[in-house]
């Protein structure tokens, strides 16, 4: 019961706070809110001049600036996407090594198991065609 009150206590001290340490808050919010809302003013000031200034040079070279663009775009993509299949045919190569030389690389198992059905099958279907030629010609 004691803790109870002692909360209760404290509950009543936190929302007796004084006028003055309610007034500096307000301020501090006020300060932070309105430095906040003037620098997004000077950002959106800033855009609008820069694009006004930036306009009417990007509608001059815009003829050569597009295309250049692009190209740049395209050759970058390309070598990007040389890489990454230079990459995966090296990675490629060192897991067949790997498997040939018998080091048994991640998946190996599978590949295994997946030469064992495809053989098996391939008896079967061996098998079923030799019978059926059998009870064709006699």
């Amino acid at each position: 019961m004691a803790d109870y009150s002692r909360g209760g206590d404290r509950q009543g001290q936190q929302d007796q706070h004084p006028i003055s340490y309610q007034i500096m808050k307000a301020a501090a919010v006020a300060t932070m809110g309105g430095s906040m809302l003037l620098l997004s003013g000077l950002t959106l000031t800033g855009t609008v001049i820069v694009l006004t200034v930036a306009t009417p040079l990007l509608v001059i070279f815009s003829p050569v600036l597009l295309p250049a663009t692009i190209a740049v775009v395209l050759i970058t993509g390309g070598f990007l996407i040389s890489g990454v299949f230079g990459v995966a045919a090296l990675l490629l190569l060192s897991w067949m090594y790997r498997y040939v030389t018998g080091k048994r690389p991640v998946g190996a198992d599978e590949i295994d198991k997946a030469r064992a059905t495809i053989a098996s099958k391939a008896r079967q279907y061996k098998e079923s065609a030799q019978h059926r030629i059998e009870q064709v010609t006699s």
